[in-house]
Protein backbone atom coordinates (compact mmCIF):
# COMPACT_ATOMS: atom_id res chain seq x y z
CA UNK A 1 0.00 0.00 0.00
CA UNK A 2 3.05 2.65 0.29
CA UNK A 3 2.38 3.41 -3.39
CA UNK A 4 -1.16 4.19 -2.50
CA UNK A 5 -0.37 6.03 0.20
CA UNK A 6 2.35 7.89 -2.24
CA UNK A 7 -0.42 8.71 -4.68
CA UNK A 8 -3.17 9.90 -1.91
CA UNK A 9 -0.17 11.63 -0.16
CA UNK A 10 1.08 13.78 -2.99
CA UNK A 11 -0.54 15.71 -5.77
CA UNK A 12 2.24 14.72 -8.37
CA UNK A 13 1.40 11.32 -8.39
CA UNK A 14 -2.35 11.75 -7.75
CA UNK A 15 -2.39 13.74 -10.86
CA UNK A 16 -1.26 11.24 -13.39
CA UNK A 17 -3.07 8.25 -11.34
CA UNK A 18 -6.44 10.59 -11.88
CA UNK A 19 -6.00 10.34 -15.90
CA UNK A 20 -5.77 6.42 -15.38
CA UNK A 21 -9.50 6.66 -13.59
CA UNK A 22 -10.60 9.04 -16.08
CA UNK A 23 -10.28 6.96 -19.22
CA UNK A 24 -12.02 3.66 -17.42
CA UNK A 25 -15.01 6.54 -16.34
CA UNK A 26 -15.63 7.91 -19.68
CA UNK A 27 -14.83 4.59 -20.70
CA UNK A 28 -17.42 2.37 -18.53
CA UNK A 29 -19.72 5.02 -19.20
CA UNK A 30 -20.39 4.50 -22.78
CA UNK A 31 -20.50 0.81 -22.27
CA UNK A 32 -23.18 1.21 -19.93
CA UNK A 33 -26.12 2.54 -22.73
CA UNK A 34 -24.39 0.52 -25.50
CA UNK A 35 -27.77 -1.85 -25.64
CA UNK A 36 -29.62 2.08 -25.41
CA UNK A 37 -27.62 3.15 -28.28
CA UNK A 38 -28.31 -0.30 -30.21
CA UNK A 39 -31.88 -0.37 -29.42
CA UNK A 40 -32.17 3.67 -30.10
CA UNK A 41 -30.71 2.91 -33.86
CA UNK A 42 -32.62 0.17 -34.76
CA UNK A 43 -29.13 -1.99 -35.39
CA UNK A 44 -28.63 -5.92 -34.97
CA UNK A 45 -25.68 -7.29 -32.87
CA UNK A 46 -23.92 -7.59 -36.01
CA UNK A 47 -23.50 -4.06 -37.10
CA UNK A 48 -22.94 -3.15 -33.20
CA UNK A 49 -19.80 -5.60 -33.04
CA UNK A 50 -18.96 -3.88 -36.41
CA UNK A 51 -19.70 -0.59 -34.66
CA UNK A 52 -17.29 -1.61 -31.36
CA UNK A 53 -14.67 -2.79 -33.57
CA UNK A 54 -14.57 0.73 -35.43
CA UNK A 55 -13.28 1.86 -31.56
CA UNK A 56 -10.29 -0.84 -31.52
CA UNK A 57 -9.51 0.75 -35.29
CA UNK A 58 -8.98 3.85 -33.81
CA UNK A 59 -6.59 2.68 -30.86
CA UNK A 60 -5.05 0.68 -33.08
CA UNK A 61 -4.59 3.47 -36.01
CA UNK A 62 -2.92 6.43 -33.35
CA UNK A 63 -0.36 3.75 -32.25
CA UNK A 64 2.28 4.41 -34.58
CA UNK A 65 2.36 8.26 -34.53
CA UNK A 66 2.03 7.88 -30.47
CA UNK A 67 5.55 8.15 -30.00
CA UNK A 68 6.23 11.15 -31.89
CA UNK A 69 3.60 13.25 -30.92
CA UNK A 70 4.35 12.42 -27.38
CA UNK A 71 8.50 13.25 -28.26
CA UNK A 72 7.50 16.23 -30.14
CA UNK A 73 4.48 17.99 -28.18
CA UNK A 74 5.93 16.65 -24.77
CA UNK A 75 4.43 13.56 -22.44
CA UNK A 76 2.54 16.06 -19.70
CA UNK A 77 0.94 17.78 -22.39
CA UNK A 78 0.37 15.16 -24.48
CA UNK A 79 -1.76 13.12 -21.78
CA UNK A 80 -3.52 16.19 -21.01
CA UNK A 81 -4.74 17.04 -24.52
CA UNK A 82 -5.39 13.12 -24.74
CA UNK A 83 -7.78 13.84 -22.03
CA UNK A 84 -9.44 16.60 -22.92
CA UNK A 85 -9.57 15.01 -26.50
CA UNK A 86 -11.16 11.66 -24.73
CA UNK A 87 -13.99 13.93 -23.15
CA UNK A 88 -15.32 15.59 -26.37
CA UNK A 89 -15.09 12.27 -27.94
CA UNK A 90 -17.00 10.18 -25.00
CA UNK A 91 -19.95 12.61 -26.18
CA UNK A 92 -20.20 11.53 -29.49
CA UNK A 93 -21.40 8.39 -29.49
CA UNK A 94 -24.66 8.95 -27.52
CA UNK A 95 -25.34 11.89 -30.03
CA UNK A 96 -25.03 9.94 -33.01
CA UNK A 97 -27.99 10.25 -35.23
CA UNK A 98 -27.14 7.00 -37.30
CA UNK A 99 -25.10 4.00 -37.63
CA UNK A 100 -22.34 5.10 -40.25
CA UNK A 101 -21.76 8.65 -37.34
CA UNK A 102 -21.91 6.20 -34.88
CA UNK A 103 -18.63 4.07 -36.22
CA UNK A 104 -17.20 7.43 -37.36
CA UNK A 105 -17.72 8.47 -33.10
CA UNK A 106 -16.24 5.47 -31.99
CA UNK A 107 -12.87 5.95 -34.01
CA UNK A 108 -12.68 9.18 -32.76
CA UNK A 109 -12.82 7.65 -28.90
CA UNK A 110 -10.88 5.09 -29.58
CA UNK A 111 -8.47 6.90 -31.19
CA UNK A 112 -8.58 9.63 -28.55
CA UNK A 113 -8.43 7.02 -25.88
CA UNK A 114 -5.06 5.36 -27.57
CA UNK A 115 -3.35 8.32 -27.32
CA UNK A 116 -4.02 8.86 -24.13
CA UNK A 117 -3.05 5.41 -23.08
CA UNK A 118 0.61 5.81 -24.24
CA UNK A 119 1.03 9.34 -22.80
CA UNK A 120 -0.14 8.60 -19.25
CA UNK A 121 1.87 5.22 -19.71
CA UNK A 122 5.30 6.82 -20.76
CA UNK A 123 4.47 9.95 -17.89
CA UNK A 124 4.74 7.43 -15.34
CA UNK A 125 7.38 5.49 -16.39
CA UNK A 126 9.38 8.95 -16.59
CA UNK A 127 8.50 10.19 -12.91
CA UNK A 128 9.53 7.43 -11.54
CA UNK A 129 12.70 7.39 -13.24
CA UNK A 130 13.33 11.07 -12.32
CA UNK A 131 11.57 10.68 -8.52
CA UNK A 132 12.99 7.06 -8.22
CA UNK A 133 9.94 5.62 -6.91
CA UNK A 134 6.94 3.18 -8.09
CA UNK A 135 3.47 3.95 -8.36
CA UNK A 136 2.55 2.10 -11.79
CA UNK A 137 0.97 -0.56 -10.45
CA UNK A 138 -1.00 1.57 -8.46
CA UNK A 139 -1.49 3.77 -10.93
CA UNK A 140 -3.26 0.90 -12.93
CA UNK A 141 -5.06 0.50 -9.91
CA UNK A 142 -7.01 3.70 -10.39
CA UNK A 143 -7.44 2.59 -13.77
CA UNK A 144 -9.45 -0.44 -12.29
CA UNK A 145 -11.28 1.63 -9.71
CA UNK A 146 -12.01 3.99 -12.39
CA UNK A 147 -14.22 1.20 -13.83
CA UNK A 148 -15.73 0.53 -10.38
CA UNK A 149 -17.01 4.39 -10.27
CA UNK A 150 -18.57 3.85 -13.59
CA UNK A 151 -20.64 0.99 -12.84
CA UNK A 152 -21.59 3.04 -9.49
CA UNK A 153 -22.81 5.43 -12.02
CA UNK A 154 -25.12 3.06 -13.37
CA UNK A 155 -27.77 3.53 -10.17
CA UNK A 156 -28.18 7.05 -12.39
CA UNK A 157 -30.08 5.37 -15.13
CA UNK A 158 -32.85 5.45 -13.88
CA UNK A 159 -32.94 9.69 -11.97
CA UNK A 160 -31.39 10.67 -15.14
CA UNK A 161 -33.54 8.98 -17.78
CA UNK A 162 -30.83 10.76 -20.49
CA UNK A 163 -27.92 9.03 -21.63
CA UNK A 164 -26.11 12.35 -23.01
CA UNK A 165 -26.53 14.40 -19.17
CA UNK A 166 -25.29 11.32 -17.62
CA UNK A 167 -21.95 11.24 -20.07
CA UNK A 168 -21.86 14.80 -19.60
CA UNK A 169 -21.59 14.34 -15.39
CA UNK A 170 -18.89 11.98 -15.88
CA UNK A 171 -17.07 14.01 -18.22
CA UNK A 172 -17.29 17.38 -15.90
CA UNK A 173 -16.06 14.67 -12.98
CA UNK A 174 -13.35 13.84 -15.23
CA UNK A 175 -12.12 17.64 -16.17
CA UNK A 176 -12.86 19.22 -13.30
CA UNK A 177 -9.99 16.89 -11.72
CA UNK A 178 -7.78 17.10 -14.34
CA UNK A 179 -8.11 20.57 -14.37
CA UNK A 180 -7.11 21.21 -10.46
CA UNK A 181 -4.20 18.74 -10.82
CA UNK A 182 -2.50 19.37 -14.72
CA UNK A 183 -0.05 21.71 -13.08
CA UNK A 184 1.66 18.23 -11.39
CA UNK A 185 2.18 16.68 -14.53
CA UNK A 186 1.70 19.45 -17.51
CA UNK A 187 5.54 20.44 -18.11
CA UNK A 188 6.98 16.61 -17.96
CA UNK A 189 9.44 15.67 -20.81
CA UNK A 190 10.22 12.18 -21.57
CA UNK A 191 14.00 11.61 -21.12
CA UNK A 192 16.19 12.28 -24.44
CA UNK A 193 17.65 8.97 -25.22
CA UNK A 194 20.85 8.82 -27.89
CA UNK A 195 19.90 8.56 -31.69
CA UNK A 196 19.57 4.97 -32.83
CA UNK A 197 17.73 3.50 -35.60
CA UNK A 198 14.70 1.64 -34.52
CA UNK A 199 16.10 -1.61 -35.68
CA UNK A 200 15.04 -5.35 -35.22
CA UNK A 201 17.67 -5.58 -33.05
CA UNK A 202 16.62 -3.44 -30.34
CA UNK A 203 12.85 -4.82 -31.21
CA UNK A 204 13.93 -8.32 -29.85
CA UNK A 205 14.28 -6.93 -25.75
CA UNK A 206 10.65 -6.25 -26.48
CA UNK A 207 9.68 -9.13 -28.38
CA UNK A 208 8.79 -11.12 -24.65
CA UNK A 209 7.46 -8.12 -23.08
CA UNK A 210 4.76 -7.69 -25.51
CA UNK A 211 3.74 -11.30 -25.69
CA UNK A 212 3.37 -11.50 -22.23
CA UNK A 213 1.07 -8.46 -22.78
CA UNK A 214 -0.73 -9.92 -25.14
CA UNK A 215 -1.26 -12.99 -23.04
CA UNK A 216 -2.48 -11.21 -20.31
CA UNK A 217 -4.33 -9.04 -21.77
CA UNK A 218 -6.09 -11.73 -23.75
CA UNK A 219 -7.08 -13.49 -20.23
CA UNK A 220 -8.13 -10.31 -18.46
CA UNK A 221 -10.55 -9.89 -21.71
CA UNK A 222 -11.76 -13.56 -21.97
CA UNK A 223 -12.53 -13.88 -17.81
CA UNK A 224 -14.87 -10.64 -18.14
CA UNK A 225 -16.47 -12.11 -21.04
CA UNK A 226 -16.70 -15.50 -20.12
CA UNK A 227 -16.63 -15.77 -16.16
CA UNK A 228 -20.10 -15.37 -16.12
CA UNK A 229 -21.08 -17.60 -18.54
CA UNK A 230 -18.81 -20.15 -17.12
CA UNK A 231 -20.25 -20.33 -13.90
CA UNK A 232 -23.76 -20.53 -15.53
CA UNK A 233 -23.44 -23.84 -17.67
CA UNK A 234 -20.33 -25.48 -16.49
CA UNK A 235 -19.85 -25.12 -12.81
CA UNK A 236 -23.89 -24.56 -12.78
CA UNK A 237 -24.07 -21.79 -10.26
CA UNK A 238 -27.45 -20.30 -9.26
CA UNK A 239 -28.17 -17.22 -11.09
CA UNK A 240 -27.30 -15.13 -8.11
CA UNK A 241 -23.60 -16.67 -8.06
CA UNK A 242 -23.10 -15.96 -11.96
CA UNK A 243 -21.68 -12.56 -11.23
CA UNK A 244 -19.72 -12.99 -8.37
CA UNK A 245 -16.44 -14.48 -10.85
CA UNK A 246 -16.88 -11.04 -12.31
CA UNK A 247 -16.52 -9.19 -9.22
CA UNK A 248 -14.04 -11.24 -7.51
CA UNK A 249 -11.98 -10.55 -10.68
CA UNK A 250 -11.97 -6.90 -10.56
CA UNK A 251 -11.49 -6.46 -6.33
CA UNK A 252 -8.15 -8.82 -6.34
CA UNK A 253 -7.19 -7.24 -9.70
CA UNK A 254 -8.10 -3.30 -8.11
CA UNK A 255 -6.18 -4.82 -5.12
CA UNK A 256 -3.30 -6.36 -6.33
CA UNK A 257 -2.34 -3.38 -8.16
CA UNK A 258 -2.63 -1.05 -5.47
CA UNK A 259 -0.19 -3.66 -3.28
CA UNK A 260 2.09 -4.56 -7.00
CA UNK A 261 4.25 -1.59 -6.28
CA UNK A 262 6.13 -2.58 -2.70
CA UNK A 263 6.10 -5.70 -3.50
CA UNK A 264 8.23 -5.23 -7.18
CA UNK A 265 10.22 -2.70 -5.21
CA UNK A 266 11.23 -5.51 -3.03
CA UNK A 267 11.39 -8.78 -5.54
CA UNK A 268 11.80 -7.27 -9.09
CA UNK A 269 9.51 -6.79 -11.82
CA UNK A 270 10.06 -9.60 -13.77
CA UNK A 271 9.96 -12.00 -10.24
CA UNK A 272 6.50 -10.35 -9.51
CA UNK A 273 5.24 -11.19 -12.86
CA UNK A 274 6.22 -15.18 -12.65
CA UNK A 275 4.36 -15.17 -8.90
CA UNK A 276 1.67 -13.62 -10.83
CA UNK A 277 1.80 -16.08 -13.39
CA UNK A 278 1.71 -19.14 -10.67
CA UNK A 279 -1.12 -17.15 -9.15
CA UNK A 280 -2.85 -17.09 -12.51
CA UNK A 281 -2.19 -20.79 -12.86
CA UNK A 282 -3.86 -22.11 -9.52
CA UNK A 283 -6.81 -20.30 -9.92
CA UNK A 284 -7.26 -21.65 -13.42
CA UNK A 285 -7.09 -25.82 -11.93
CA UNK A 286 -9.75 -23.87 -9.09
CA UNK A 287 -11.84 -22.82 -12.14
CA UNK A 288 -11.47 -26.60 -13.98
CA UNK A 289 -13.18 -28.44 -10.58
CA UNK A 290 -16.21 -26.98 -12.53
CA UNK A 291 -17.17 -26.49 -8.13
CA UNK A 292 -19.01 -23.26 -7.92
CA UNK A 293 -17.46 -21.88 -4.98
CA UNK A 294 -14.17 -22.93 -6.04
CA UNK A 295 -14.55 -21.55 -9.31
CA UNK A 296 -15.36 -18.32 -7.77
CA UNK A 297 -12.47 -18.11 -5.67
CA UNK A 298 -10.62 -19.25 -8.88
CA UNK A 299 -11.30 -16.17 -10.91
CA UNK A 300 -10.11 -14.23 -7.53
CA UNK A 301 -7.18 -15.69 -7.96
CA UNK A 302 -6.79 -14.54 -11.40
CA UNK A 303 -7.57 -10.89 -10.85
CA UNK A 304 -4.47 -11.12 -8.20
CA UNK A 305 -2.82 -13.01 -10.73
CA UNK A 306 -2.44 -10.93 -13.60
CA UNK A 307 -3.07 -7.82 -11.17
CA UNK A 308 0.77 -6.89 -11.66
CA UNK A 309 1.68 -8.18 -14.96
CA UNK A 310 0.85 -5.55 -17.49
CA UNK A 311 1.97 -2.53 -14.91
CA UNK A 312 5.30 -4.29 -14.71
CA UNK A 313 5.67 -5.39 -18.61
CA UNK A 314 4.82 -1.16 -19.35
CA UNK A 315 7.62 -0.57 -16.55
CA UNK A 316 10.16 -2.92 -18.11
CA UNK A 317 9.12 -1.60 -21.50
CA UNK A 318 9.57 2.15 -20.50
CA UNK A 319 13.31 1.45 -19.60
CA UNK A 320 14.54 -0.57 -22.12
CA UNK A 321 18.13 0.49 -22.88
CA UNK A 322 18.57 2.35 -26.36
CA UNK A 323 14.46 2.88 -26.77
CA UNK A 324 12.36 6.02 -25.85
CA UNK A 325 9.77 5.37 -23.29
CA UNK A 326 6.97 6.25 -25.07
CA UNK A 327 8.09 3.47 -28.15
CA UNK A 328 8.85 0.51 -25.89
CA UNK A 329 5.56 1.37 -24.16
CA UNK A 330 3.58 1.84 -27.05
CA UNK A 331 4.49 -1.46 -28.67
CA UNK A 332 3.72 -3.33 -25.46
CA UNK A 333 0.25 -1.63 -25.49
CA UNK A 334 -0.26 -2.12 -28.76
CA UNK A 335 0.42 -5.98 -28.05
CA UNK A 336 -1.78 -6.01 -25.30
CA UNK A 337 -4.86 -4.50 -26.85
CA UNK A 338 -4.51 -7.48 -29.35
CA UNK A 339 -4.96 -9.88 -27.00
CA UNK A 340 -7.82 -7.74 -25.71
CA UNK A 341 -9.69 -7.39 -28.40
CA UNK A 342 -8.45 -10.71 -29.99
CA UNK A 343 -9.10 -13.52 -26.63
CA UNK A 344 -12.62 -13.44 -26.33
CA UNK A 345 -14.27 -14.02 -29.99
CA UNK A 346 -11.16 -17.00 -30.08
CA UNK A 347 -12.48 -18.11 -26.86
CA UNK A 348 -16.13 -18.04 -28.08
CA UNK A 349 -14.70 -20.06 -31.56
CA UNK A 350 -13.54 -22.77 -29.04
CA UNK A 351 -16.19 -22.69 -26.82
CA UNK A 352 -18.80 -23.02 -29.91
CA UNK A 353 -17.05 -25.80 -31.80
CA UNK A 354 -15.42 -27.97 -28.78
CA UNK A 355 -16.23 -26.43 -25.20
CA UNK A 356 -16.09 -23.61 -22.64
CA UNK A 357 -14.19 -25.97 -20.38
CA UNK A 358 -11.45 -26.24 -23.49
CA UNK A 359 -11.31 -22.90 -23.63
CA UNK A 360 -10.23 -22.37 -19.82
CA UNK A 361 -7.81 -25.31 -20.72
CA UNK A 362 -5.91 -23.10 -23.05
CA UNK A 363 -6.36 -20.24 -21.08
CA UNK A 364 -4.55 -22.18 -18.17
CA UNK A 365 -1.65 -23.37 -21.18
CA UNK A 366 -1.48 -19.68 -21.52
CA UNK A 367 -0.13 -19.27 -17.87
CA UNK A 368 1.91 -21.90 -18.61
CA UNK A 369 3.60 -19.44 -21.25
CA UNK A 370 3.60 -16.34 -19.05
CA UNK A 371 5.58 -17.84 -16.68
CA UNK A 372 8.00 -19.79 -19.27
CA UNK A 373 8.36 -16.18 -20.04
CA UNK A 374 9.50 -14.50 -17.43
CA UNK A 375 12.55 -17.50 -17.31
CA UNK A 376 13.61 -16.24 -20.57
CA UNK A 377 13.63 -12.69 -19.46
CA UNK A 378 15.63 -13.16 -16.78
CA UNK A 379 17.78 -14.94 -18.50
CA UNK A 380 18.16 -11.86 -20.70
CA UNK A 381 18.40 -9.73 -18.10
CA UNK A 382 21.44 -11.64 -16.53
Amino acid sequence: MKSLRLILGKARYFGPSWVFASINILFGTWAIYIPTVKETLHISKSELGMAIFFLALGVFTVFPFASGIINRVGVGKSTFYGVLASCVAAMLPLLAPSYYMLMAALFLFGASNGITDISMNTLVTEIEKKDKVKFMAASHGFFSLGGVLAGLGSFLIGPLSNPVLHMFIAVLLVLVVNFKFRKQYFTEVAEEIENEPFSFGLLKPLMLLGLISFLAMGNEGAIVDWSGLYLKEIALAPETLWGLGFLGFQITMTLGRFLGDGISDKIGSVKIVAVGAILAIAGYFLVLTTDTYLSIIGFALNGLGFSVMVPEVFRIGGNVKGIDSSKGIAFIAGSGYAGFLCAPPILGFLAENYSLTRSFVVLLACGFLILLFTFLLKKKKA
